[in-house]
């Protein structure tokens, strides 16, 4: 059974950091693309990035690109989200997903690339929330 488990969601003000992790069982961990995506109330789910399986690289959104930074750690099987100078607009609740549904290899090309829409993942996380204030 697959399992992941987010936390570290927290409220800050502007311009503050955290670090949210998201552990997983039951996912190969090593070979499968993670992502973090992020929904505030009454929006979409938007993507935030993906570490790549591979060798396929880490890649953002440009919104957050330059203050996030994705990172995992094999031996825990657990994925983190290194968050800086963030933002009001940054207010939502952060969930990761694991798996991609197909297999992806080559160039990553923003918009068009797997990894980059929520549909395109298998496994999903509850979600932390993390509150920024001005």
């Amino acid at each position: 059974q697959v399992q992941l488990v987010e936390s570290g969601g927290d409220s800050v003000q502007t311009g503050g950091s955290l670090r949210l992790s998201c552990a997983t069982s039951g996912v190969t961990f090593s070979t499968s693309s993670m992502a973090w995506f992020r929904q505030a109330p009454g929006q979409e789910r938007e993507w935030v990035g993906t570490i790549f399986s591979e060798g396929g690289g880490t890649h953002y959104a440009d919104s957050v690109k330059g203050r996030f930074t994705i990172s995992q750690d094999n031996t825990m099987n657990t994925l983190f989200l290194q968050m800086d100078n963030l933002k009001p607009e940054d207010t939502a609740m952060y969930i990761c997903a694991a798996q991609l549904k197909v297999f992806w290899s080559g160039t990553f090309r923003p918009g068009i690339s797997p990894g980059q829409k929520d549909r395109d993942f298998r496994y999903w996380g509850q979600g932390t929330q993390v509150t920024v204030s001005s």
